[in-house]
């Protein structure tokens, strides 16, 4: 890039537990000048459809420091997580899938998450927000996407 373009940050999300880009996740960019100063809310977006967020601004003149705060929990509880039967319906609960007569013979269900917060932890959410902090030198672009699931995440340099 040429000295004088200015240093930018995209994103995307791809929920890997369904192999789809994550649509609705808001984000939220803050800054901060250097290390000890405070981080400065700059911008805020959501993913489109795409899982992407196309509209974030150029960063401030002397940024070192960018965080990107994902707010995942949202777009998790909105998802229909249950799995379909064999024959493609998807059970209310347990009891329906035994009336039916295809609970399998000694089927079990997973256990629930033990560790995650008492308001998300019976809906399958362990990361209610992903943080990712990072360097940025002046002039240069950084992608930086996420790879998600419900009980866990990735995060890289991409290009």
């Amino acid at each position: 890039m040429s000295e004088h373009a200015g240093t930018s940050v995209s994103t995307h999300i791809l929920d890997t537990s369904v192999g789809r880009p994550a649509e609705g996740v808001a984000v939220e960019l803050a800054v901060r000048s250097g290390d000890g100063t405070s981080w400065d809310r700059f911008a805020a977006s959501a993913t489109d459809t795409d899982g992407r967020c196309k509209d974030l601004p150029e960063l401030p003149l002397g940024t070192r420091d960018v965080r990107l705060r994902f707010e995942v929990a949202p777009y998790f509880l909105s998802q229909d997580r249950r799995s379909p039967n064999v024959h493609g319906h998807f059970p209310q609960d347990a009891e329906d899938e035994q009336a039916e007569g295809k609970q399998a013979e000694g089927k079990q269900d997973a256990p629930r998450t033990r560790d995650s917060a008492p308001e998300n932890r019976d809906r399958g959410v362990f990361f209610p927000e992903v943080s990712v902090a990072f360097t940025v030198e002046p002039g240069e672009h950084y992608h930086v996407p996420l790879l998600l699931n419900p009980f866990g995440y990735s995060v890289y340099r991409g290009s």
